[in-house]
């Protein structure tokens, strides 16, 4: 799809020269942003570092779990 945006011509030919030092285009970078906006990323990816991430807490609860009546309660 194509789409037309409204941009100021200095920001435009900023990002234009710091996409080409990086390698890429204004064009790359919105779609990136976007698709990264939205969520489409790699779901296997996503939870594999959620996990990783996980394990590496240091949290401690002290022994207290969660009981059905206290997720339940309304306040």
């Amino acid at each position: 799809m194509n789409v037309t945006l409204s941009i100021d011509d200095k920001i435009m030919k900023e990002a234009r020269r710091r996409a080409e030092a990086m390698g890429t285009s204004v064009n790359q970078l919105v779609r990136e942003y976007l698709e990264g906006f939205v969520g489409k990323g790699d779901p296997a990816a996503d939870a594999a570092e959620f996990q990783r991430l996980s394990r590496a807490a240091k949290g401690n609860s002290r022994g207290w779990k969660f009981n059905r009546e206290e997720l339940h309660e309304r306040r």
